[in-house]
């Protein structure tokens, strides 16, 4: 189906050069001379590797069907995630890249999405937020100003995030999956 590349998101799948996309980053720019265009930066889903690529902004661009199904995480066997289908309970196995730089964030019981086109799994998504604990938090900077008054924190899954100054270690905040960004404090926190 084609669609115009101003309306392309990341996570869409692409058709382009006889080849499966799948977009990881999208810009709009707007030169001050000429048109407007789309720049994507793009992973190649059966080789792996990536590309950068300009769409003028008019542009149609093939869009591959690509069909959701929910599951719900169980465990790891090895390389791959085992997780159970929520429409015929049959469980599945799963190579652990199909879930990209989200994998430390994957806990037994999460309900993920996985995307598949032309019946092959092509990637796995986890919820946009979860729930995680602080091991440890940096001090607060001094001199630091207010626009600025994020500080590095490490997760218990090892994971770098960037916090407001009150977070202290062992408290259980909410991060955004797809970007690690900080969403706020967990509600058994208030």
């Amino acid at each position: 189906m084609k669609t115009n590349a101003n309306s392309l998101r990341i996570g869409n799948i692409i058709e382009f050069q006889n080849q499966l996309w799948k977009i990881l980053k999208r810009e709009h720019v707007k030169p001050g001379k000429g048109g407007a265009y789309i720049q994507l930066e793009m992973k190649n889903i059966t080789i792996g590797n990536k590309t950068n690529t300009r769409f003028a902004s008019s542009e149609d661009v093939e869009v591959a069907y690509v069909e959701q199904k929910h599951f719900t995480f169980q465990y790891f066997d090895q390389d791959d995630l085992v997780a159970m289908d929520m429409e015929n309970f049959e469980t599945e196995q799963f190579h652990k890249n199909l879930v990209g730089e989200a994998l430390p964030f994957l806990q037994e019981g999460m309900d993920i999405r996985v995307e598949y086109c032309n019946n092959k799994p092509i990637s796995i998504f986890l919820p946009q937020q979860v729930n995680a604990i602080i091991a440890q938090a940096d001090a607060i900077v001094k001199g630091q100003t207010a626009a600025a008054s994020y500080k590095p924190a490490t997760l218990e899954n090892g994971v770098r995030v960037m916090v407001p100054p009150f977070i202290e270690s062992g408290e259980e905040i909410i991060v955004n999956t797809e970007d690690f960004s900080y969403v706020g404090r967990a509600k058994s926190q208030n």
